[in-house]
């Protein structure tokens, strides 16, 4: 079985040291092909980099990495109009290299927390809404998918969405949150990222969710080095995942796709090989079928 890590930070400064022998693990767990967003515009070129060394080298031997471009709402802090033309030129620079706008969307959390920036929550929300209104329409323009970041935003993301009615769609990263919202957003086409929030058992509302989803509706992805799955689910498991090297390795990395598959694959009633091909041909989908 193949398998696809949907959002993955490789450019982290957690994987440089390691990342030949990372991805010679990918393989031996089946990823072969890993899609990394960017945060902001200090990285855009180390995650364009990254896909210029490894893409559309698809082979048994080799990972493929793709790149996407965004602007994170975590990272607007001496951010201007100036650095979202700055993402535009990018894109219409390197469209033949991304595969999506992201990452992108809007955070409840860090505008209740926006005193830390000198904004008011109503000022920072502006903000947020302002960049994601603006690459929302330049995904909309480039015909590309994009890759969404929720936390405490489900109400206010939705109305973005249904505003531009995306031709091409995308992820909304690391799904949690109930049925209902769910549904919201496969109402409107996109897919769910399924990732490490389902390793923890005290995430029943999202867990119940992901279990009642059309398999059609799902993607896997890490966040790696963030988001470390559960110790439970990793103690447990009987897949190898150390790296082969005398380096440190990051708590969490793309080679956990397997211990978030295995997860998946307790909470569904398909075979595990019938969702390995679903999750595939939904990442065919969303990206490469156009």
């Amino acid at each position: 079985m193949k398998f696809t890590d949907s959002h993955c930070h490789l450019d982290d400064t957690a994987f440089s040291e390691i990342l030949p022998s990372l991805l010679e693990q990918c393989l031996q767990v089946g990823v072969h092909r890993i899609i990394v967003p960017s945060i902001a515009p200090k990285n855009f070129d180390q995650v364009l980099n990254l896909s210029k060394n490894h893409q559309n080298i698809n082979t048994a031997k080799s990972v493929s990495i793709y790149s996407c471009l965004g602007i994170h709402p975590w990272f607007l802090e001496n951010l201007t109009e100036y650095h979202l033309k700055q993402l535009a030129l990018k894109v219409e620079q390197h469209k033949s290299q991304i595969i999506a706008i992201g990452e992108i969307g809007l955070d409840g959390a860090i505008a209740k927390n926006a005193a830390q920036y000198g904004q008011t929550t109503e000022q920072n929300y502006n903000q947020q809404m302002y960049f994601f209104d603006y690459q929302l329409n330049l995904a909309q323009q480039h015909d590309l998918p994009v890759i969404i970041h929720h936390r405490q935003s489900h109400d206010k993301i939705i109305p973005f969405l249904k505003k531009y009615q995306l031709a091409r769609t995308g992820i909304i990263h690391g799904f949690s949150g109930s049925y209902q919202q769910a549904k919201a957003y496969l109402d409107l086409g996109f897919k769910l990222g399924v990732g490490g929030t389902i390793t923890y058992s005290r995430a029943k509302k999202t867990i119940n969710t992901i279990k009642r989803l059309p398999l059609n509706s799902l993607v896997l992805e890490t966040d790696a080095p963030s988001m470390p799955l559960s110790k439970e689910v990793l103690t447990s498991s009987t897949i190898t995942t150390e790296v082969n090297t005398h380096l440190p390795t990051p708590a969490n990395s793309p080679v956990n796709i397997k211990h978030v598959f295995a997860v998946l694959n307790q909470l569904r009633a398909e075979s595990a090989k019938e969702i390995a091909h679903q999750l595939e041909e939904n990442i065919e989908q969303l990206f490469f079928q156009h």
